[in-house]
């Protein structure tokens, strides 16, 4: 914080600019001035504890000494001691008031910090009413704005409990900076170890890097619902230094994470990449330029869509301080390692001229929780939404309000898939808790991102069993926009695809030498959010006979007319046929049985010529393709129902 008390009583009682003289200060108290100049070294040296003990002395001596109520506050202000220092600072106003009139300003500044926001309008008013000029003027209107928003969020406090997640997570240690996968059956978090847990159970020891060290622990859902014992990260993750402020991708595959001071880092903090494999998390990957640099790049952010990284850093070109940036997957190169570039600041409806940091992008992609100490809050670091508009802007923070956000600072909240439920670390909240411990609760709905279901499964040799490496998109079916571009597990074929609720999409699964997989999902209407898809996937290899269904090829009613929407799958199969030039195929229209034999025929072959058509039209020689009506002749469902003629209304191909 750029206060005129530091500058003008710090820098100039403490480094000695101002004249010593005894007529120079408010008192003629030999000892108080000893006292106040055994202060003004303490202080130099940053022994803050003596500078007070000798201030306080000095006071004893002579309680109407200004100067040393000024420096006292100061320090107290460094200490974030913020009651003390307003109480300090007022005594030195009592005083006299005209003495240092900056000091009203700083006792409304206080105030707010110590979340008292009544008391801080009250002073802030009265610097303004008697002391504000021009050059103050939108300082004191930003202050003041500040205090009346806490004051009306405090009086309308959102109704939230707050449940420990239990010994089994957390314990005398500092636990920190949870991630959970969509499924909320992982979850993975940062915890300050003792590098000697012997030498912490003798005392309490200062939580700094000779006598801790952060690494990753990790926790999975048990069948009753509550989560187990935790354990460290297995693999190759943890090390001797510190790993902190992670983030796993939607489907646990992945983790990104933030490492300092390493022999292969690129600044002062770098992000780091590690995957997951049957013997645990591979070797930490640093992610190199464009999104490590030679400043400090730290806690990272990975979207659900498979390709957006967020990350928090102090690099040149941000609006200040620390900002939050965006980069986007390229490719992923042969050790499975994403590649990224088109790195760009998230612009000023998000970053300010002071820090922001933690971001977290929800799993619809569209909803983005951070901390910042530049927008309207509570003191200190305060927790935020913003949503992404449909023109990719993202809109103007709202605060997450009382009491999510307190006095102190707030950071490091994640939301799980369905947006109900929040993740955070926090201390102070239960009795005679001494360390930071991980809680959840229960998302206010004003507050909550939009919800999103997902598909999880397998994927698989359809003729072997084998397990195969799969590469899935999940497109928009009505506009066309890539939703999701991702991959299974390199090692046992698992994936988890986010589906965000309401829309129709197309979803993509495919592997080299492989048919795709085509599947459909209408997410409009109420769907439970409790019940994700379950589908694990056969893959055929391409071969002559081998058939598939097209399940996103789309006419209207009695019509051949190939609706909009289809223009997804026709594209992908296009895709497909240029990605594997040997191949020759046949494409087949059905039919259900309501109509006539005769009707049914040509309707099932013209909009087989339709999906022909269109292939030709992309540049596919004509050599490669045939097209055949098969009428009613093939049905592979029970014609009885309409689920039934649903399915026997469909396109297939053939490999010929």
């Amino acid at each position: 914080m750029n206060r005129f008390l530091i500058l003008i009583i710090g820098s100039v009682l403490i480094f000695g600019t101002m004249v010593q003289a005894q007529e120079s200060l408010t008192t003629r108290n030999r000892g108080a001035i000893r006292l106040y100049e055994e202060a003004r070294n303490h202080y130099g040296l940053g022994q803050h504890n003596e500078a007070i003990a000798a201030l306080q002395r000095a006071i004893d001596r002579d309680s109407d000494f200004i100067e040393a109520y000024l420096v006292l506050g100061d320090i107290y202000n460094r200490q974030r001691e913020f009651a003390k220092e307003a109480e300090v600072l007022k005594k030195a106003v009592a005083i006299d008031s005209t003495f240092f009139p900056t000091t009203m300003f700083n006792i409304g500044v206080a105030s707010f910090n110590a979340g008292d926001y009544a008391e801080s309008i009250l002073w802030l008013e009265r610097y303004r009413w008697y002391f504000s000029d021009d050059r103050s003027a939108e300082r004191v209107k930003q202050w003041l704005d500040r205090a009346r928003f806490a004051v009306e969020a405090s009086e309308n406090p959102y109704e939230i409990e707050l449940i420990t997640l239990g010994e089994k997570v957390n314990s005398d240690y500092d636990e920190y900076w949870p991630s959970v996968t969509a499924d909320e059956q992982t979850l993975v978090f940062t915890v300050l170890v003792p590098r000697n847990p012997g030498l912490f159970a003798e005392r309490s020891l200062p939580r700094t890097s000779m006598y801790f060290q952060e690494d990753f622990y990790v926790s999975h859902r048990g069948a009753d619902g509550q989560w187990q014992t935790r354990e460290p990260l297995p693999g190759s993750i943890n090390t001797d230094g510190n790993e902190g402020a992670q983030a796993l991708s939607a489907d646990g595959n992945w983790m990104f994470f933030t490492a300092c001071g390493r022999s292969d880092g690129r600044g002062s903090c770098d992000i780091y990449f590690s995957q997951r494999t049957p013997e645990g998390w591979s070797e930490p990957v640093n992610l190199g330029m464009p999104v490590n640099t030679p400043y400090w790049e730290s806690q990272p952010t990975f979207g659900a869509d498979g390709k957006t990284l967020m990350f928090v850093s102090n690099r040149p070109g941000g609006r200040g301080g620390k900002d939050i940036w965006q980069a986007t997957v390229q490719h992923i190169n042969r050790d499975g390692v994403p590649v990224f570039g088109d790195v760009r600041n998230l612009g000023s409806n998000i970053n300010t001229t002071k820090d922001e940091n933690s971001p977290f992008l929800h799993h619809d992609n569209r909803t983005l929780y951070f901390a910042s100490e530049g927008w309207p809050g509570m003191g200190g670091m305060d927790l935020f939404v913003s949503r992404k508009g449909e023109d990719g802007v993202w809109r103007v923070p709202v605060n997450l309000g009382v009491p999510i956000n307190t006095p102190g600072d707030e950071i490091g909240l994640v939301i799980n898939a369905r947006g109900n439920r929040a993740y955070f670390a926090s201390d102070g909240r239960e009795e005679d808790q001494t360390s930071k411990n991980i809680y959840t609760f229960e998302l206010p709905p004003p507050i909550q991102p939009s919800p999103v279901l997902y598909v999880a499964g397998r994927v698989y040799d359809i003729e072997t069993g084998e397990t195969l490496p799969a590469d899935f998109e999940l497109k928009d079916i009505s506009t066309g926009n890539l939703i999701v571009s991702t991959q299974s597990n390199r090692f046992s074929g698992e994936f988890l695809v986010v589906l965000p609720v309401g829309g129709q999409y197309a979803f993509k699964a495919e592997h080299p030498g492989y048919m795709f997989y085509s599947g459909h999902f209408d997410l409009f209407g109420d769907h439970p959010l409790d019940a994700p898809y379950q589908l694990d996937i056969g893959l055929q290899p391409i071969r002559k006979g081998v058939s598939m269904t097209l399940e996103n090829i789309f006419f209207g009613i009695d019509s051949y007319r190939l609706e909009s929407q289809s223009k997804v799958e026709l594209d992908g199969l296009v895709r497909f046929l240029a990605d594997n030039k040997e191949v020759r195929i046949m494409i087949g229209g059905h039919t259900d049985n309501v109509g006539n034999a005769a009707y049914n025929q040509r309707l099932s072959e013209n909009r087989a010529r339709s999906v022909y058509n269109y292939i030709i039209e992309q540049g596919v020689d004509t050599s490669r393709l045939e097209y055949k009506g098969f009428g009613m002749d093939q049905p592979i469902a029970d014609n009885e129902t309409e689920s039934g003629r649903a399915k026997n209304r469909r396109t297939e191909i053939t490999i010929l």
